[in-house]
């Protein structure tokens, strides 16, 4: 779980730019730091609530992070840091993945393999070997949640080299942690990235594994809740 420090609510006013957002607090204009640099277009309406956690540190020119979205009755988390930390934590209370024959005993993180750096290389107690890569989901419509919300060449990148990596031996994960309560299936966004839907479709006929699951989502915290069908 990832639980944050104080939290408030406010309104989302504007966003100049990918770092930082106009946001209404306690009846006064805020800038704030927005802490995910994708474009959460669908998301970022201005009107909508937003959750901004306060800064410990004195020194930043802003006072708040904007972590969440309240999108028609539904919290969704943009904390783009939160994925990377729920996957970490989940295999540590529970050492494993579907698939696996044997127990993660090594996970360490962001580890460089050929062009790409991976987020997490593991070894069982069974020889297993292989990288995992996490994407965090944002994107929802009617209950479908895709990725990328923009075009992303790292992403259609680091899948390629775990193609790579899968010709010499190595295990292949995409993990998409669905930064929400609800969702019925993740998929890829074809309409933004084609190319990464194929990538993906030729590379699980080699052995990839996508997983996704969606989390547990609260105005302070998030954790990992369950998983759902990734189809494609």
């Amino acid at each position: 779980m990832v639980q944050y420090g104080q939290v408030v609510s406010a309104t989302f006013i504007e966003r100049p730019n990918r770092f930082v957002a106009i946001c209404e607090v306690n009846g006064q204009a805020e800038t704030v730091h927005v802490k995910n640099t994708g474009r959460c277009k669908e998301l970022l309406i201005p009107g909508v609530e937003v959750f901004l956690e306060e800064a410990n540190a004195t020194t930043r020119k802003t006072k708040y992070d904007l972590i969440a979205v309240m999108k028609k009755g539904q919290l969704i988390n943009i904390d783009s840091q939160v994925p990377n930390k729920i996957f970490a934590e989940a295999i540590k209370k529970t050492p494993t993945l579907p698939t696996l024959k044997g127990n993660i005993q090594v996970l360490q993180k962001e580890v460089t393999y050929g062009q790409s750096r991976f987020d997490f290389y593991f070894e069982t107690d069974q020889a297993e070997k292989g990288f995992v890569e996490i994407k965090g989901m944002t994107l929802e419509e009617n209950g479908v949640v895709s990725f990328p919300d923009a075009p992303t060449l790292r992403g259609l990148k680091h899948v390629n080299e775990l193609g790579l990596a899968m010709t010499e031996g190595y295990l292949g994960f995409v993990v998409f942690i669905v930064q929400m309560n609800q969702a019925t299936y993740a998929t890829i966004n074809e309409n933004m990235q084609p190319a990464l839907k194929l990538a993906i479709q030729t590379m699980m006929a080699e052995g990839l594994q996508v997983l996704a699951y969606t989390c547990e989502v609260l105005e302070d915290r998030i954790s990992l809740a369950e998983a759902i069908p990734f189809k494609i």
